[in-house]
C-alpha cells in the first residue's frame, strides 16, 4: 500500500515539476516539422492529382462569392464574365480554367476593395467535367483616414488624407486631402500648400482601365529662386489603362494660374508675367518602367514621356504650346553588391497659334509658370535649386529646351551589405538649359527652336562631379553630397560642398 502511495506522489511531482524549456523547445519544434510536412505530402499529391488530369476537359458551372456586404452583384458578374464566357469554356482544360480563375481572384486584388487573403475552394457539378468555384473574401472598410508626412523633390511636409472605398459598390473611390510643405532648400519657408478632391472608378470592371475628375487648389512659393508665389485653381479629367508597350495616362486640365506677391526686387521679367493666365491643356504619358527599385534601382530600365498640348484649337484659355518631355533611365548590377545607373532627360516646348478660324492668334512667348527648371539635389547636383539656365537678375526664369544626364555608381558600405538601404555613390551630372528668343510668327517659331537647339550645343554643358551617401527609405531617397561644379557659366547658381537631396526622382 505504501509502495504504490510513493509512485502515485512521484507522478505527481513529475507533473508539477518545471519542464526544461529546451525540451518543451524540442517539442513544439517537432510539432511543426510533423505539420508542415502533412501539409507538403498534402500539397504534393493536390499537385499530382491537378498534373495527372491537367489536360482534362472541364468547364466553370458558376462563381460563387462569399463575405460581401457593400460590393455590387452586377459589378462582380462583370468581373467573372470573362472566366465564364462560353467562348473562354470551349477550350477549358483543367489546367486552363485553374488559370483563369486565379487570373479573377488576382483582379480582385487590384481593385483594393478586398483584404490581401482572398481563399478559393472548387467543387463537382452535377454532371462529369463540370466544377463550380467558391470564393472567400473579406470587405475592407470603406472610409479611411491618415495623417502623415510626405516628402517630394525638394521639398517636404504633412498631409491628411481622407478615402471612401467602394462608394457605390462598384470599387468607386473618393479621394480628398490637404498638404502643407516647407522648401528643404529654404528651410522654413512655406514652399506649397494643396487642397484635392477626387473621384474615381474603374471602366468595364477592369482595375487597369480607370477614369477619374476632380477639383484643386494650391499656392506654391517661388520666392527664393524667382521672386514669386503662384496660385492654381482648376478641374481635371483622366483615363489611366494599361497597354501591352506599358502604362499611360490621358489628362485634361482646365486651370487658373497667378503669380502673385512678387518680391520687392523681382525682376521685369517676373513682373511681365505677373498676374492671372488661363492654361486649358491636355496631356498623354507613357511609362514603361522595368526598374527592380523605383529610389534605388539595381537593375532594369525606365522609359517615360510625357506630351501637353495647350490653347490649340478649340481647347481655350489664353496659352498655347506643345510641351514633350522624354527620360530614360538604365540600371546596371555589378559584383560585390555594386551598381551602375545612367539616366537622361530632354524636353522641348514650342509655342503654338491660340484658338482656330478667324479668332487664331499669333504664337506668344512662354510664360515662366510653364517653363523647364533644371539645377537642384534632385537633378543636376553641385548647383542651387533652378541654378541653370535663363536668369534676369536673381531670379532664374526658365526656358524653353533642355538637355539633362547623369551617371552614378553605388556601392554597399562596408559591414552593412548588399541588402541594406544605404550606399556610397559617385556620381557626374551635367545639363544645359536655353529660351526661346522671338516667337512672333510661325517662322520666328521655327527659327528661334533652331537657334535653340545650336545654343544647346555650344561648348560643354554645364557639369559637375561628386561624391555621398545615399539612404533609400520606404517612402524617399536621401542623399548627402559633396558636389563639385567642374563647368559653370558665368550667370548659373553653383553649390559647392555639401548638398541635402531628399525625392522620389532622381537623375
Amino acid at each position: 500500500m505504501a509502495s504504490t502511495l510513493r509512485n502515485d506522489e512521484d507522478v505527481f511531482d513529475r507533473l508539477a515539476s518545471a519542464i526544461d524549456p529546451v525540451v518543451t523547445s524540442e517539442r513544439e519544434k517537432a510539432v511543426q516539422e510533423r505539420v508542415r510536412a502533412q501539409y507538403e505530402k498534402a500539397q504534393k499529391r493536390l499537385s499530382e492529382l491537378i498534373d495527372s488530369n491537367s489536360t482534362l476537359p472541364v468547364t466553370i458551372s458558376d462563381i460563387r462569392i462569399h463575405g460581401i456586404k457593400k460590393t455590387r452583384e452586377g459589378f462582380l458578374q462583370s468581373v467573372f464574365k470573362e472566366a465564364l464566357s462560353a467562348e473562354k469554356q470551349a477550350d477549358y482544360t483543367l489546367k486552363t480554367a485553374l488559370e483563369a480563375l486565379q487570373k479573377t481572384t488576382d483582379k480582385l486584388h487590384r481593385f483594393g476593395i478586398f483584404h490581401p487573403t482572398i481563399n478559393m475552394y472548387l467543387d463537382r457539378g452535377d454532371a462529369p467535367g463540370v466544377i463550380s468555384a467558391d470564393l472567400s473574401v473579406s470587405e475592407r472598410g470603406r472610409l479611411m483616414l491618415n495623417t502623415g508626412t510626405e516628402i517630394g523633390n525638394a521639398e517636404g511636409g504633412g498631409y491628411l488624407n481622407g478615402t471612401i472605398r467602394n462608394v457605390f459598390g462598384g470599387a468607386e473611390t473618393l479621394y480628398a486631402s490637404a498638404s502643407s510643405a516647407t522648401s528643404t532648400a529654404d528651410i522654413g519657408s512655406r514652399a506649397r500648400s494643396a487642397y484635392e478632391v477626387t473621384f474615381a472608378t474603374p471602366l468595364f470592371a477592369n482595375p487597369d482601365t480607370v477614369a477619374d475628375i476632380g477639383a484643386f487648389s494650391s499656392t506654391r512659393s517661388n520666392h527664393h529662386v524667382s521672386s514669386h508665389e503662384e496660385a492654381s485653381k482648376g478641374v481635371k479629367a483622366g483615363l489611366k489603362f494599361l497597354s501591352k508597350c506599358g502604362n499611360h495616362e490621358l489628362n485634361y486640365n482646365g486651370v487658373w494660374r497667378q503669380v502673385t506677391n512678387l518680391s520687392a526686387d523681382a525682376s521685369t521679367s517676373v513682373r511681365a508675367d505677373a498676374g492671372d493666365s488661363v492654361k486649358s491643356s491636355i496631356t498623354h504619358t507613357f511609362t514603361r518602367d522595368y526598374r527592380d527599385s523605383t529610389l534605388l534601382p539595381t537593375s532594369g530600365y525606365l522609359l517615360k514621356n510625357s506630351t501637353e498640348i495647350a490653347g490649340f484649337g478649340p481647347l481655350g484659355g489664353d496659352v498655347a504650346f506643345v510641351k514633350n518631355e522624354a527620360e530614360v533611365q538604365h540600371a546596371i548590377q555589378l559584383n560585390h553588391g555594386m551598381s551602375f545607373t545612367a539616366g537622361l532627360r530632354a524636353g522641348v516646348m514650342c509655342p503654338l497659334p491660340l484658338g482656330f478660324g478667324e479668332n487664331q492668334q499669333a504664337p506668344k512667348a512662354s510664360r515662366i509658370n510653364d517653363r523647364f527648371f533644371l539645377g537642384g539635389a534632385t537633378d543636376i547636383r553641385g548647383f542651387r535649386e533652378n541654378g541653370l539656365g535663363p536668369r534676369d537678375g536673381n531670379d532664374s526664369v526658365g526656358g524653353d529646351l533642355y538637355v539633362a544626364g547623369g551617371a552614378s555608381m553605388f556601392i554597399p558600405l562596408p559591414r552593412l551589405g548588399a541588402q541594406s538601404p544605404f550606399r556610397f555613390q559617385a556620381f557626374v551630372n551635367g545639363g544645359r538649359l536655353v529660351g526661346m528668343q522671338s516667337t512672333g510668327e510661325k517662322g520666328d517659331v521655327k527659327t528661334s527652336l533652331l537657334d535653340a537647339v545650336r545654343e544647346i550645343g555650344i561648348g560643354y554643358p554645364s557639369m559637375a562631379a561628386g561624391v555621398g551617401l545615399v539612404y533609400a527609405h520606404p517612402v524617399a531617397r536621401f542623399e548627402l553630397n559633396f558636389a563639385l561644379p567642374v563647368v559653370k557659366r558665368e550667370e548659373e547658381k553653383g553649390r559647392k560642398g555639401l548638398q541635402f537631396g531628399v525625392g522620389i526622382n532622381f537623375l
